[in-house]
C-alpha cells in the first residue's frame, strides 16, 4: 500500500542565488515536499520505522537548505537526492523550491522550481 507524506509551506532563510550579494545576505525560500512512500505493513502494525517519519524529513529538507548552492533547481535536486538517500521506502518525490521576494527589480512574490522523480 502506497500513501503520500506532505510537508507544506517550510520556510527558511537560505544564502542561494546567482547574485554575490544573495549570498551574502541571504533571501527567505519556502519548500513544499510531497512524498509517495510504500506503506507496507506499517500502518497495521503502529512501526514508525518503516515510514516515513516526517520530522526526520524536515530536519533533511533543513539540512539541505543550509547548503548554499547557486540555482534552486541543485536545492530542489539535493532536497530529493537526501530524502530518497534517507528513507528507502519512497517511491516519488515532487519538491517545490520558492524564493520570496526575489531581487528582480520588480513587485515579485516568488519564484519557484518544481522538481519530481
Amino acid at each position: 500500500m502506497q500513501y503520500t507524506i506532505t510537508l507544506s509551506d517550510c520556510e527558511f532563510r537560505a544564502y542561494h542565488g546567482c547574485y554575490d550579494l544573495e549570498q551574502k545576505v541571504g533571501n527567505r525560500f519556502s519548500v513544499d515536499v510531497r512524498i509517495t512512500a510504500e506503506l507496507g505493513d506499517a500502518a497495521e502494525k503502529d512501526a514508525v520505522e518503516r515510514t516515513v517519519n516526517y520530522l526526520r524529513a524536515y530536519e533533511v529538507v533543513r539540512a539541505q537548505m543550509a547548503v548554499t548552492q547557486r540555482t534552486i533547481e541543485r536545492v530542489a535536486e539535493n532536497i530529493i537526492a537526501a530524502l530518497y538517500g534517507e528513507f528507502p521506502s519512497i517511491c516519488r518525490i515532487s519538491c517545490t523550491v520558492a524564493k520570496i521576494a526575489p531581487p528582480l527589480g520588480g513587485k515579485v512574490g516568488r519564484v519557484a522550481v518544481t522538481l519530481e522523480r
